[in-house]
């Protein structure tokens, strides 16, 4: 067995955007404002579906759970980037680092599987209109919906557990402004193969089979639509598939 003088890192550094003093005021305020904007935008909208009875349908359910994820996504990145812009070193724990890691591909897990379940939502709503309440029921609404984030739990649990097999010795600086899973594979001293070959597989799955449900779904929308006659019908059912289109095209 060959003997190394390598010490194991239990923390990391995160670089950030940028080593100039100042410019760090600056990148905070423009931050911290999008951040207020985020979150306040989005819990607004969460508040107001959920008090809003007439919005209790599953095109909104979907959306205000899509308003709380994004919320998540900034709250498990923004405060850490923040702190670290009048931080000195910029150190993040192995832990705190799997901990970030883990909500943001949470999140993001369940954001693609919810964008998937509104296609399929707006399919419904456009091509079988009168069968819509019988095949989009709150029961089907509200399983698809917890089906997203117990995939996302699952995505991620996967990938942290499996950052237990890895030993990070050397350097220990992450040239980036949070803890992504790619930049820790880098710092290994242990061959990272497996953890990037699964990384590969199930998040390749994962986009495949959601981007591909939002695209058959719009392919089947907009067939339906140029195939009705009249010109307000086609314009109402541009409309009911904006607020989904928007979301997708921010994602």
């Amino acid at each position: 067995m060959l003997k190394e003088n390598h010490t194991m890192k239990c923390k990391f550094t995160l670089t950030g955007f940028t080593d100039h003093p100042e410019m760090k005021a600056l990148l905070f305020a423009v931050f911290f404002i999008i951040y207020l904007i985020t979150m306040v935008g989005n819990m607004g909208l969460v508040i107001l579906i959920s008090r809003e009875r007439s919005l209790h349908t599953p095109m909104y359910i979907f959306l205000g759970h899509l308003a709380l994820i994004d919320s998540c996504c900034a709250c498990a990145i923004t405060p850490k980037m923040l702190e670290n812009f009048f931080s000195e070193t910029g150190i993040i724990s192995l832990y705190e680092c799997m901990a970030q890691f883990y909500f943001l591909c949470t999140v993001e897990t369940a954001d693609c599987f919810l964008l998937a379940a509104m296609a399929y939502d707006r399919y419904v709503a456009i091509c079988n209109p009168l069968q819509y309440h019988t095949m989009m029921s709150k029961k089907l609404c509200l399983q698809m919906t917890v089906g997203a984030f117990i995939a996302g739990n699952l995505h991620s649990m996967i990938h942290v557990g499996l950052l237990f097999r890895l030993a990070f010795c050397g350097s220990n600086q992450i040239n980036h402004f949070y803890c992504d899973i790619l930049p820790l594979y880098r710092l290994s001293c242990v061959d990272p193969y497996i953890n990037e070959l699964v990384l590969f597989v199930f998040s390749g799955s994962i986009q495949v089979f959601t981007i591909g449900c939002v695209l058959v779904s719009y392919l089947y929308i907009v067939l339906t639509i140029f195939q009705m006659k009249s010109k307000e019908g086609r314009v109402k059912a541009f409309s009911t598939c904006a607020s989904h289109f928007l979301s997708v095209s921010l994602f």
